[in-house]
């Protein structure tokens, strides 16, 4: 469903990704872990259209991403969701507003079918009793639902998550994690995960690529990872510096 082909990238002088190749099959839950700074987030950026290789191929469902212009992008966009580390929701607007925004924007549903329909996809992930609540008054990971529900709006088949778990409360990070892989999995929904929480990775995925100074260092199941004997691989897992 989608494929980085050959992908390098530099930023600010600094080669991120060098010869990075992967695919990620309809229905997986593909975890994208490494360090901090290795390009996780600049892989999937760069799927949605954000970053721009400068080296390689990137497909969606067949649809070469790379050759399409600001409108094709955008159509592709409504298929594939994103997430953002942050919730990026208007604290001017209450949930549910905030919800409904891409229904408004892309649909002709007049407001109270548009109102019905937000409330649909927050009671899918379990938020519906938050929906005139103000975004500011709420903690990182119900804001972080509120965000899922709102991209949900477009019936996407691929969702990507940047750092989904960071900045929540272990309660908080075990329902996200319950909702990648009940909700949004029954769907056969594709999801990547773009994280460093090593219990969120071993309890959601069914897919692991690990980036390593701008290159691939692992691809495989949870159990291979957790099985690899590669220093660098298990230095990770185990939470020790990662050297080679």
């Amino acid at each position: 469903m989608i494929e980085f082909e050959h992908i390098s990238i530099t930023l600010g002088g600094r080669k991120i990704l060098n010869d990075v190749s992967l695919k990620i099959e309809e229905g997986d839950i593909f975890c994208i872990v490494g360090r901090s700074g290795v390009g996780k987030s600049v892989m999937i950026k760069q799927l949605v259209g954000l970053l721009t290789p400068d080296e390689g191929a990137i497909r969606f469902n067949g649809t070469d991403v790379l050759g399409l212009d600001e409108q094709g992008l955008q159509v592709m966009r409504k298929e594939c969701g994103m997430v953002f580390q942050h919730a990026t929701l208007f604290d001017s607007m209450t949930c549910i507003e905030n919800v409904m925004l891409p229904i408004r924007k892309h649909s002709s549903l007049k407001l109270h079918k548009a109102r019905e329909r937000a409330l649909m996809y927050m009671a899918e992930v379990g938020i519906e009793h938050l929906a005139e609540k103000d975004p500011a008054t709420l903690g990182p990971g119900l804001r972080k639902l509120v965000a899922i529900a709102r991209t949900l709006t477009l019936e996407p088949t691929a969702i990507l998550f940047d750092e989904p778990t960071t900045g929540l409360d272990p309660l908080a990070a075990r329902k996200f994690d319950q909702l990648v892989t009940g909700t949004l999995a029954g769907s056969n929904m594709t999801q990547v995960v773009v994280s460093h929480d090593v219990r969120s990775i071993f309890d959601i995925a069914n897919k692991i690529a690990m980036l390593h100074e701008g290159r691939l260092r692992f691809l495989g199941t949870p159990h291979e990872l957790e099985t690899s004997d590669d220093a660098v691989v298990r230095n990770f897992i185990l939470g020790h510096p990662v050297e080679e």
